[in-house]
């Protein structure tokens, strides 16, 4: 059992931080904070098959599941889209396929995110959260 709160939970605690802020260059700063605190990223994994398709800058994202939980780790060469990373693994690392394919992303309209990201940005975002939600209903049916 994880000591972490819900993905619900996850996504209501992302949105009282983000409401913290008074601004969205603010707002930034912190993505771009959160995605420095990602843990390191073996080089050995940035490779073509981990790569996420239809992301503007690098994206990389590993996976392995331990029979319960499946676990995330994911990098990008961008700033920006490595704090969009951390929002993402605050969410859905360390949770049950079938935990992840019953969370709805609502941290999207609740950070405001599907107005301020760029288009570019809000593809990749997608495409990110598209790869968990495949990892997850294959693990699920297996």
């Amino acid at each position: 059992m994880t000591s972490s709160p819900s993905p619900q939970a996850a996504q209501e605690e992302l949105a009282d931080e983000f409401a913290m802020f008074d601004n969205w260059m603010d707002r930034y700063q912190y993505i771009i904070d959160m995605g420095r605190q990602l843990p390191e990223f073996p080089e050995e994994w940035k490779v073509d098959e981990l790569k996420i398709k239809g992301c503007q800058s690098n994206v990389w994202m590993h996976h392995h599941f331990d029979g319960e939980r499946l676990h995330f780790s994911a990098i990008s060469d961008a700033a920006i889209v490595s704090g969009l990373i951390a929002v993402l693994m605050r969410i859905y690392d360390g949770r049950q396929p079938t935990e992840i394919t019953a969370t709805a992303p609502r941290f999207l309209e609740d950070l405001g995110l599907d107005k301020h990201l760029s288009p570019t940005r809000s593809n990749g975002l997608h495409a990110m959260l598209g790869r968990i939600y495949d990892i997850a209903e294959e693990e699920a049916a297996a």
